[in-house]
């Protein structure tokens, strides 16, 4: 399964250059709340918050918008079977996905722009 994760050795400077680039590529605008990464305070530092690929957002979609993708394992939405209810919102332990009014909702599917944009080389995409 493909993922995004946080090296355990680096620390997060909270710069939000990951949350700006996931924003603008799904949104075209820079807007935290429609990052599909989230930066956490941490005692004395910052966190990423990232989706960790669990399918509890696919479990609860009861219109078949979400899907795992065979290949890649990563968990995926049909834009135009998503009707915008929120349901997977509500169900995502992690609390990234994101739902803009009037538009589908939108998730991490690994595709890596967020680590390209961090300084710190904080981010990575790997195979679990």
């Amino acid at each position: 399964m493909k993922k995004l994760v946080a090296k355990k050795n680096v620390e997060c400077m909270a710069c939000l250059q990951c949350v700006q680039a996931c924003s603008e590529a799904f949104y075209k605008e820079f807007d935290e709340d429609l990052s599909c990464i989230k930066i956490l305070p941490k005692a004395g530092g910052a966190k990423p918050q990232m989706c960790i690929q669990c399918g509890k957002c696919m479990r609860s979609c009861e219109h078949d918008a979400i899907t795992q993708n065979p290949k890649t394992g990563v968990y995926m939405i049909n834009k135009k079977k998503c009707v915008g209810c929120g349901k997977c919102v509500e169900a995502c332990p992690m609390k990234v996905m994101v739902l803009k009014p009037e538009n589908p909702a939108s998730k991490c599917i690994a595709c890596g722009i967020c680590v390209k944009a961090c300084p710190m080389e904080l981010l990575e995409i790997v195979e679990k």
